[in-house]
């Protein structure tokens, strides 16, 4: 699969200085409400665990949660790209997105990531890793027809925004707490205490404990799942505001995201909705009621910000080493 294609030229030099850092606050608030976030679901995991087996059930929750943890943190790239059927897009068959993104990743002072590219015509995009040395970049075919130059950088500079930002490993971390919490909820669900030799005559034992168990059932699944779309989506809002900062044009990601919200709708891409968080946009999308379960904030509300951004940036206000902006 070949994509030599030449894409218009992009209106932006390469030369234009790296960002400054405008938006310092907004990530530190956006870094410490994530950290809030985790906490919560690393506390869902603690409580079901204590119901599960006591002070011993709280310290294997504890210890599976760490392991997970581990496992997501070193491998969790390599199982994305492969769930996906991502390969290596080689330098030569297209040059241009790799200087593209080698130049991105140069203004975020942070070395290249690999490209990949997924085998489908549904347009869309992800990052994944664990830091930025061991970092990866996946493009769809489709949005490689979709998008023309300016449109998709637009796109890379928020992915590598993820990275910069570290989103890349906070989301995969949520996203598997979540899903410890959503099993252990049946398993206590199904076993009580009894699996880790918690019997009923114990404290929280009997009809009481029971009832208990029933409401972490129904209760600790859903609370996870708002919590881990409340870590999602503000991480969308910091990567909007840093891939603009880095392309120096927030109109583009504006455009783009409006014709990726469209793609989604005429060619919805259901493989591995668990990682649907990954991707610039919701790959499944859902209209309605079901929108506020979605792992991605509203694509008007994304919009909005952008181009309110863009008119700020080309006031006066636009600084010398970077722009000065926050939101």
């Amino acid at each position: 699969m070949a994509f030599t294609g030449t894409h218009e030229t992009s209106r932006h030099g390469g030369g234009r200085p790296a960002p400054s850092g405008g938006g310092g606050w907004h990530r530190l608030g956006n870094a410490l409400k994530t950290t809030v976030l985790l906490a919560g679901l690393t506390a869902l995991v603690l409580v079901i665990g204590q119901r599960l087996g006591g002070a011993q059930g709280l310290v294997y929750a504890g210890f599976f949660a760490v392991v997970m943890n581990f496992g997501s943190y070193w491998f969790s790239d390599k199982i994305a790209l492969a769930i996906h059927g991502a390969q290596p897009l080689p330098y030569e068959q297209a040059p241009w997105l790799h200087q593209m993104v080698e130049r991105l990743a140069a203004r975020a002072g942070m070395p290249k990531p690999k490209v990949y590219i997924l085998p489908t015509r549904a347009p869309n995009a992800f990052a994944t890793g664990r830091s930025p040395k061991h970092a990866a970049v996946a493009v769809t075919a489709g949005i490689l027809d979709i998008l023309d130059q300016r449109e998709l950088e637009g796109v890379l500079a928020h992915e590598i925004g993820h990275v910069r930002n570290r989103d890349t490993l906070i989301g995969t971390v949520a996203a598997t707490l979540a899903g410890v919490i959503s099993y252990a909820a049946q398993m206590l669900f199904w076993f009580g205490g009894s699996m880790l030799g918690r019997g009923d005559d114990e404290e929280g034992g009997g009809l009481p404990g029971a009832l208990a168990n029933l409401g972490l059932l129904l209760v600790a699944p859903i609370a996870a799942t708002l919590l881990q779309l409340a870590v999602s989506r503000s991480r969308e809002y910091g990567a909007d505001a840093t891939g603009a900062e880095l392309s120096g044009d927030p109109d583009a990601l504006a455009d783009a995201l409006l014709k990726l919200e469209r793609g989604a709708e005429l060619m919805p891409y259901d493989r591995a909705p668990a990682t649907s968080h990954l991707f610039i946009v919701n790959p499944l999308h859902h209209g309605g009621v079901m929108s506020l379960f979605s792992t991605h904030p509203p694509i008007p509300e994304r919009v909005r910000r952008l181009r309110e951004m863009g008119v700020r940036a080309s006031g006066p206000r636009r600084a010398r080493g970077g722009w000065e902006y926050a939101y």
